[in-house]
């Protein structure tokens, strides 16, 4: 008998051994296809403005590309925001990026060039409306920014886009009734640290790098929009159906929301390229945001609401074909 369990013990050890590397070999097939070389070449990536999270998850997706594809050069370029991205994307200027949902349906409305070439890779995660006011303003509702200093956005930004139809919602005439100021989330904080601006209009996910540090040296708060103003937004048009209800969770900036939740409304973020885009490419970039989750989610919070299962809900734009053909590839 003794010179019987041994021999068991190395069968069911040969099989666990067997078993694993099965299931090992599946998990690397999800990940990166085995037997197939990595696509190589130059692309181009529009990402947003420094301080922004658009800007920080190209950096780090840029990473994750890199150690997938190694023989491919990810050329990272900063844009205003959302709606040049756009326009980037579709004329040719750049190959991929990230823009919100609202910011793609205006250009297609808008008749756009190359508006029918744009295709959807993935759903990424929400942006939230910010409107930061310091800690001692008297600004506590929309209404109360007529005849104030408006940071509206950079021209061509989602912010933008965003901060008129707010403004005109709640009454409010952008380039009449307030004082519109063109600044980003790279400089407006510091434009209302030193009183040059009364508010700042801000979308990007949860939390942004650009108010985190702000937080940190400057007291600050952020006005509601209250949720009766998402009827009246829907009114605006199409693009405004992408603006939902929501409420920015208290989690978001501990030491400015004091354990309390902000109304606000949210948008969707699309991940992007065109319908001329090589599939196969497109397909190696999809896995990759999809497997690098966790490790962008570790440095860029966002990241971490990227999933599978509403990963492909990429309206108003089509899925590319690489990027339907990855979610056929892992479909259960």
């Amino acid at each position: 008998m003794s010179m019987v369990f041994p021999r068991i013990g190395r069968r069911r050890a040969l099989q666990g051994s067997a078993a694993g590397f099965v299931a090992f070999g599946l998990l690397l097939w999800w990940l990166l296809p085995l037997g197939e070389e990595p696509p190589t070449g130059t692309i181009t990536f529009s990402t947003g403005t420094l301080a922004g999270v658009y800007q920080e998850y190209g950096e780090r997706l840029r990473t994750e590309l890199g150690r997938d594809m190694p023989g491919l050069k990810v050329k990272l370029v900063q844009s205003a925001g959302s709606y040049e991205n756009v326009r980037r994307v579709a004329n040719g200027q750049a190959d991929f990026t990230i823009a919100a949902a609202d910011a793609v349906e205006t250009y297609q409305l808008n008749g756009g060039r190359g508006a029918d070439r744009m295709r959807g890779v993935a759903r990424l995660y929400d942006d939230y409306v910010q409107i930061a006011v310091r800690r001692d303003s008297d600004i506590t509702s929309i209404a109360q920014l007529r005849h104030k200093r408006v940071a509206i956005g950079l021209p061509n930004s989602g912010v933008r886009l965003i901060a008129n139809r707010v403004l005109r919602a709640a009454g409010i005439d952008p380039a009449k009734d307030v004082t519109p100021v063109a600044e980003g989330i790279d400089t407006g904080p510091d434009e209302l640290r030193r009183g040059k601006i009364d508010a700042f209009f801000w979308s990007g996910g949860l939390p942004t790098k650009g108010l985190l540090d702000l937080a940190k040296k400057f007291g600050f708060t952020f006005v509601p929009i209250d949720g009766s103003l998402v009827d009246k937004l829907h009114s605006e048009g199409e693009a405004a159906r992408y603006y939902r209800a929501t409420n920015m969770p208290e989690s978001a900036y501990p030491s400015v929301q004091k354990g309390t939740t902000v109304a606000t409304i949210a948008v969707s973020n699309l991940l992007m390229t065109r319908k001329d885009m090589d599939p196969r490419l497109t397909e190696w970039v999809t896995r990759t945001v999809i497997k690098s989750r966790d490790d962008i989610g570790a440095h860029v919070h966002s990241a971490q609401l990227v999933d599978l299962r509403t990963a492909i809900y990429t309206d108003p734009l089509p899925l590319q074909e690489g990027a339907r053909r990855y979610y056929r590839s892992v479909k259960p």
